[in-house]
């Protein structure tokens, strides 16, 4: 029996030679660096293409301390919210050089810590979160060593870090003025569980829009919970039923939105949903909503990310991102 021969592993100093370049070219090319022309560039990266060489991330790690990923904690990834963060941080990642490695907490703070903690044992370069629990003190020791942190859609609790967040009572005020002003006063609250922040500030807006119009809030008008279907249809169909129903609905977020319009009453009330929903204006009548910025969001996140990672030592900076009313139809029905 005889063995195969084995073939060395291409070295940076091989594409090198292959390119003509210099050492230190290839590895700004291969590390994503300025400073090297495009013309030579190219030519490094075909001679990478024909030797088959791939970068040693290990000796990366020994080098520099650096494994070139990022851990990105999202709530469900499944989502469409979410799925268009990602695609947004992973393009940023991808531009630096970076992998991007992801896990869904499914709203449970155990499970955030659990993964979070094991993204840092795997040694990403930092973090982004979309966090689940309320207390994220176990970050600590983590940030303290010099793991970078970012936190997206929702602030952190019991740390500072850097957050980047929409405006989302501005846009639920927004949001109401604009049932208001279409005629309406009796306008109920649909919304996600009331310790989350992005609900908290929802139904803040929705509180201060009705008292900007001198509306008096009856509680009875407001239904918080979980974004269960079933919990959605049954607060559905309190809020319109009834001698006297609601004339119209804001539902505060997508999924919440997506379980209403599957239990509206023959004669419908007026509805606004917090979050645009793919196909939205396809709807009869189209569906208005207050928009957010996934994309504007999930890029701001990352680098946010890679400034920290890059030397940037300021005080945490919390950005808060505009939404945008657009209206379709579904809000402005009359009252009736």
């Amino acid at each position: 029996m005889t063995s195969r021969p084995v073939t060395a592993r291409p070295t940076m100093k091989d594409v090198a030679a292959a390119a003509g370049v210099g050492l230190k070219t290839v590895s700004r090319v291969v590390n994503g660096e300025r400073g090297v022309t495009e013309e030579t560039a190219a030519r490094v990266r075909e001679a990478i293409t024909a030797l088959g060489f791939r970068r040693n991330d290990g000796a990366r790690l020994l080098r520099t301390g650096r494994t070139a990923s990022v851990g990105l904690l999202l709530e469900d990834i499944a989502d469409p919210f979410s799925a268009a963060l990602t695609r947004a941080v992973e393009e940023v990642v991808r531009a630096e050089g970076s992998l991007l490695f992801t896990g869904s907490s499914g709203e449970d703070p155990e499970r955030e810590r659990e993964l979070a903690l094991a993204f840092c044992a795997r040694r990403v370069d930092g973090l982004i979160v979309v966090p689940a629990g309320d207390d994220h003190r176990y970050l600590l020791p983590e940030t303290e060593s010099g793991t970078p942190v970012v936190f997206l859609d929702r602030p952190a609790a019991g740390i500072e870090a850097d957050a980047v967040l929409s405006d989302n009572a501005g846009g639920a005020r927004d949001g109401v003025a604009h049932l208001i002003r279409h005629g309406h006063r009796r306008i109920g609250f649909v919304g996600d569980q009331p310790h989350l922040h992005t609900a908290a500030e929802r139904l803040h807006g929705y509180r201060e829009a009705m008292a900007a119009a001198g509306l008096t809030v009856d509680q009875r008008w407001i239904e918080s919970g979980t974004s269960d279907p079933a919990r959605v249809a049954a607060a559905v169909a309190r809020l319109t039923g009834g001698p006297e129903p609601v004339t119209a609905l804001f539902t505060a977020n997508n999924r919440i939105t997506l379980a209403a319009l599957h239990h509206l009453p023959p004669r419908p009330p007026a509805l606004l949903g917090f979050d645009d929903l793919e196909l939205a204006d396809l709807l009869s009548p189209g569906l208005t909503v207050v928009a957010q910025d996934p994309p504007a969001l999930g890029a701001a996140a990352a680098r946010a990310l890679f400034d920290r990672l890059a030397g940037d030592s300021s005080p945490a900076r919390r950005t808060v991102l505009p939404t945008r009313l657009v209206p379709r139809g579904s809000a402005e029905r009359p009252p009736h």
